[in-house]
Order: C-alpha cells, then structure tokens, then sequence
C-alpha cells in the first residue's frame, strides 16, 4: 500500500502569520520576510518527514509527497526523506489531491491543515483562498478537508491522517470520522496567535499518529460525494459570484453564491476550480 501526503502549511506548529506562509515573491499581494518564510518551511519539511516515518514503519510499501501549499512549491527537496517521492508546482489537475490516481494509494494524509473560512480561534482559518466564505455540500460547510476528501473518494481512497490545529483536526473528523488519526500541534487563540507545542513534540506525535493512520487503512472508508449534491460556493463579493455564475451548469443560489451539482468527486473539482478561476477577478475597474 501506497500512502500520500496532502502537505499544506498554515497548519505548521509555529506558524501563526501570512509572513510565514507567504513565498519571497509575495503572492497575492501579501507581506513577505524570507527568513520567517524558510524557517516555517522547515518546519513544513520535518513534519511531513515525520509522516512519512511513521507510515514507513508500518508497512506502507512508498510514501508520495503532494506539495499543496499557495505555489506548491515550499517543501525543501534536499532535506525529505530519501525514501519518498515527491510532486510540486502548480496548476496541477487534482490540486492539493495529485498523486491519489497512482496505482496502489490506500490512504490519503493531510499535514499542515487549517480549519475552514470564518472559524474563530483558529490560526490563518480560510478555505482554498481568501475571498471564499464558505464551501457548502448539500448545506453542510466545509474547508479543504472535505474538498480534497471528495476528490480522493473518488479515486476510493480514504483520510486517514491529519494534523494541525485544533480545530482543523476536530473538524476534519467531525466530517470524516474517527478513522482520522488526528495530531494538534497547536491550539488557536485568535486567527493570528496560538500555543504551541515544542516543533520537536511535533513531529513525535506526527510520527506514532502515522504509523495508527497506516494501520487504519485496511478498514477505512473513502468520502464518497453523492451524485447531484448541491455544492454551493459563497464568495466575498457580489461581483465574483456574478463570473462564477458563467459557468455552464452554474446557477445563482444568493447574492454571493453560486451552486452546482456535480455527479462524482471527479467532476466536482473540475467544476470547483473552474469556478475559482473565474471568481479570480480584478475587483475594481
């Protein structure tokens, strides 16, 4: 069994600022400070390390890497595990999921997450980008752990595995089940501060919450989308949802909201992202 790595970022034990996570080119307009960048992808780095020690240990035959963090290239390829695989860049068809099409992926872990938009007490808290409120399957909420969960089952690969904050991980199993493994590396006390475990206690429990991941693998069951599901997505403006809206088998669902009804987890990450590319406009004339 083959097991990948979903690795994001803003859920790193330390990180607590968009300085963090924010490459030296500072995308989308945010502040950026080289030094503080490269220390949190180190820490990015050690802990999917950690990881994939964990899963080596018990028994998975291969461990792929999906860098899945803003230009998805942030992990430090000379200092993973030798052992691993690894994917970067962006613009990739299946996004934070590439990789889980492979022949023999049996679990999907999720490294670095955060909870979803709008959540309180929840370090750098948003969902795929800042100016999406809310991801809704048939009403329910999500963040990127349902998205990328959805895609995965399609594919039949389960979650098994998350670490990050608090609240990322409650929300994560809330949806998926306590067949998440789940590792709180630090516990929210505003969208811009919390406590912290040591980065070394980190990664320890990174490394034994692997190796049960691995083992609840066997038993596991894939997030499957129901054929039809309303997703809707509600964006931070008017004007996005009006683009969003172009398309085809869009509908306006509310003033900011758009709707869709995909028939698989395929199909929805096609239209998602299709959606978010066309809400990605300029927002003055």
């Amino acid at each position: 069994m083959k097991v990948l790595i979903s690795a994001d970022m803003e859920g790193t034990c330390g990180v607590v600022s968009w300085v963090h996570v924010t490459p030296p080119e500072g995308a989308n307009g945010e502040p950026s400070n080289p030094v503080e960048y490269g220390r949190a992808r180190q820490r990015m780095t050690s802990e999917v390390n950690a990881a994939i020690e964990g899963a080596l240990a018990a028994g998975a035959d291969e461990v792929i890497v999906n860098d899945s963090h803003d230009g998805m290239r942030n992990l430090i390829p000379e200092e993973l595990h030798p052992a691993c695989r690894f994917i970067s860049g962006n613009d990739k068809l299946l996004g934070m999921m590439q990789g889980v099409d492979l022949n023999d992926i049996g679990a999907v872990f999720y490294t670095g997450y955060h909870a979803r938009a709008g959540t309180p007490a929840a370090p750098l808290a948003h969902t795929w980008t800042g100016f999406l409120n809310d991801v809704r399957f048939d009403g329910v909420s999500t963040g990127e752990y349902g998205i990328n969960a959805a895609v995965a089952g399609y594919f039949g690969v389960p979650v098994t595995f998350v670490c990050g904050d608090a609240k990322a991980v409650a929300q994560t199993q809330e949806m998926l089940g306590k067949q998440v493994v789940g590792v709180v590396v630090k516990e929210g006390l505003s969208t811009f501060a919390a406590l912290h475990l040591h980065p070394a206690k980190a990664q320890e429990l990174i490394r034994e919450g692997a190796k049960q991941a691995v083992l609840n693998a066997k038993d596991a069951k894939p997030y499957t989308l129901r054929p039809g599901a309303l997703i809707e997505l509600e964006y931070d403006h008017q004007a996005r949802a009006d683009q969003a809206a172009l398309m085809p088998g869009a509908e306006r669902t509310g003033w900011r909201t758009i709707g869709f009804r995909p028939q698989d987890g395929l199909e929805f990450n096609r239209m998602f992202r299709a959606a978010m590319k066309l809400a990605s406009i300029r927002m003055s004339p």
